[in-house]
């Protein structure tokens, strides 16, 4: 066990080295909240986003999102309602993220009347309220060229996929010199307003259900709906067999349309 630890914080760390400071860890956790619960549950989450807004101004993190989720296929057949993003500067405060004496004293600084007992029940209490049933460890590989600033009622659209055995290399090459380039005519285009490309940061195994994820962000509906209209006539034959090579590279596992509530930045 110790030696797969250490095998794992230097890969983190050569990532994280090969890319620099700007590097950008996310992680994402769907979330299943019961019928009767869902009421409560949005209390709570309210609570944990002052908490977040602790935790970006201490340096913690870099950020927070709570998007509900409108579609998508479910993993393991379970019928997810939310996805939180957390996004963070370094793979160490990544894996640090869910330190209980952190979030208590974030906690203490965000509500000042609330005791270090009352916050650590708080914070369990919204914790347990719901079931987290998958959480993802990413690392943004590219991105396109904008200055969007996430707000409320925003969407976006959460593609996972996992690169097909041996065409791993072949598949990220795909997503930064075919698929990023057409995303950013779309953003030129005002079809679009982000696309970040990420691949899963901690060392997976041949049964993985997925290795990869692009996050398409949109203004609203419309904006969305015009998007999948677009045809890129710009595109040449050459490059419209790379798009066709770069799909035969990965298979789209699932992909959850979502509706940004909350956000902390």
């Amino acid at each position: 066990m110790k030696k797969q630890l250490t095998v794992l914080f230097i890969t983190l760390f050569t990532c994280f080295n090969l890319y620099g400071q700007e590097q950008q860890y996310v992680v994402l956790e769907f979330i299943k909240v019961e019928p009767d619960r869902v009421l409560d549950y949005l209390e709570y989450k309210d609570f944990l986003a002052n908490v977040h807004k602790v935790s970006k101004e201490e340096g913690h993190i870099n950020g927070w999102d709570l998007w509900s989720l409108q579609s998508g296929s479910d993993l393991e057949g379970e019928n997810f309602q939310y996805v939180t993003v957390t996004y963070y500067s370094d793979p160490v405060k990544m894996m640090n993220g869910n330190d209980m004496e952190q979030l208590v004293a974030d906690a203490i600084k965000a509500f000042p009347n609330m005791s270090a007992a009352e916050a650590r029940q708080k914070i369990r209490d919204a914790l347990d309220m719901r079931d987290l049933a998958v959480r993802n460890y990413m690392v943004q590989v590219a991105s396109t060229a904008d200055n969007f600033e996430f707000q409320p009622g925003i969407l976006a659209s959460f593609d996972l996929m996992k690169a097909v055995e041996g065409k791993f290399q072949d598949y990220e090459r795909a997503e930064q010199e075919v698929f990023l380039p057409h995303h950013q005519r779309k953003i030129n285009a005002d079809l679009m307003e982000s696309w970040r490309f990420l691949r899963t940061a901690l060392p997976t195994g041949s049964e993985a259900k997925s290795t990869h994820m692009t996050m398409n962000v949109y203004s609203d509906y419309l904006q969305f709906f015009n998007s999948m209209e677009f045809e890129d006539m710009e595109i040449t034959e050459e490059q419209q067999q790379e798009v066709e090579a770069g799909l035969n590279s990965r298979d789209q596992k699932w992909v959850y349309l979502a509706t940004l509530e909350t956000v902390v930045r």
